[in-house]
């Protein structure tokens, strides 16, 4: 893990930092592109992780150690977790390549057997065991570059940092270097490449951390382009459905009527609902209620003996409508007696 937590740089002499505010948070095993202009800082924030150079403000930590209570004897134990490659290979010009890679290994206090059997694998996995007993100005630049990755490989950091890896490469080579990274990437290294190759980074499609005036500009999480204007990391947010920062200074101005004009319908549909309720019965009685002295003044015409019924209560509707059937069977059996008195 890699991270620095508002990391500034101050150079005498200089108007402005090298690195602002720099806030930066690297997973393990991610693979990651920093890219920027010339003098945008990238490489004072190498330094500040290998411990070249200090932040003036800010705290970083890199696989787990705090920056901020590391001595001078802690750094060699430091630089064992990270490897680096240079642009400029930093061989031995006088050592072979195998005596290259060894060397990392003897300066930390390797035994000779345990460099006897980690050199050549390493050698191996970087496509160089036929060239190991060649010297540096036997090499094609692909090669020393390969040598350089080797001897970072050696110790077997967590984290590999490397700066322009392709800077001095033909594109053929270039490819190689890059493939050799993905695949040190899968064994599960952390990578940090620092490239100007825009093509590279646009076939990758990794993570890309756009520095600008000592400033990150732009961070594109997945499939990354190369982006020195941080105008992609924008577009990359409007489309995860992050806002721009035009719309994020509009919002209060948006939300606040909206979460007003809500809370006010709710309010009422709220006081709105025990209304509702009593005012159902009635209005649902109510016709009950007018056919009953119509129905009272058909059976007086009659002389209907049975006697009106009383007035029914709101929630009596069914009792309204019993009187109904029962003063409809008086009405209508009243004249068929009459009928029957009459033939006899």
């Amino acid at each position: 893990m890699i991270l620095l937590d508002n990391v500034s740089k101050y150079y005498k002499g200089d108007k402005k930092p090298a690195l602002d505010e720099v806030n930066l948070h690297i997973q393990p095993k991610e693979f990651v592109f920093l890219v920027g202009p010339s003098g945008a800082g990238k490489s004072t924030l190498i330094k500040m992780l290998t411990r070249e150079e200090k932040p003036s403000y800010g705290n970083i930590m890199v696989g787990g150690i705090d920056y901020r209570y590391m001595k001078k004897k802690h750094i060699p134990h430091l630089r064992r977790r990270i490897g680096v490659v240079f642009q400029d290979f930093k061989l031995l010009p006088n050592r072979t390549v195998y005596e290259n890679v060894a060397f990392a290994l003897e300066i930390v206090g390797v035994s000779n057997a345990e460099i006897k059997r980690t050199v050549p694998k390493v050698l191996e996995l970087v496509g160089l065991s036929e060239q190991a007993h060649k010297f540096p100005g036997e090499l094609s630049g692909g090669q020393r570059q390969r040598t350089a990755i080797a001897r970072s490989m050696a110790r077997q950091p967590k984290i590999l940092i490397a700066d322009e890896p392709t800077g001095n490469l033909d594109p053929e080579n270039s490819w190689g270097i890059i493939k050799l990274l993905e695949e040190i990437n899968n064994f599960g290294t952390t990578i940090l490449v620092t490239t100007h190759d825009a093509e590279v980074v646009n076939q990758l499609k990794k993570r890309v951390v756009t520095l600008s005036d000592g400033k990150i500009i732009g961070d594109q999480k997945v499939g990354g382009h190369y982006d020195l204007d941080g105008s992609r990391s924008r577009i990359a947010k409007r489309s995860l459905g992050g806002p721009a920062p035009t719309t994020i200074q509009s919002q209060p101005h948006i939300l606040t009527p909206q979460a007003q004009i809500i809370t006010s319908t709710s309010v009422q549909t709220i006081t709105a609902q025990p209304q509702t309720k009593p005012v159902a019965t009635p209005a649902s009685a109510a016709p009950a209620i007018k056919t009953a002295p119509k129905t009272q003044a058909r059976t007086t015409v009659a002389k209907n003996p049975i006697k009106p019924a009383a007035k029914p209560s709101v929630s009596s509707g069914s009792a309204v409508l019993e009187q109904m059937k029962k003063a409809k069977a008086a009405d209508a059996a009243k004249p068929v007696a009459k009928r029957r008195k009459f033939i006899h």
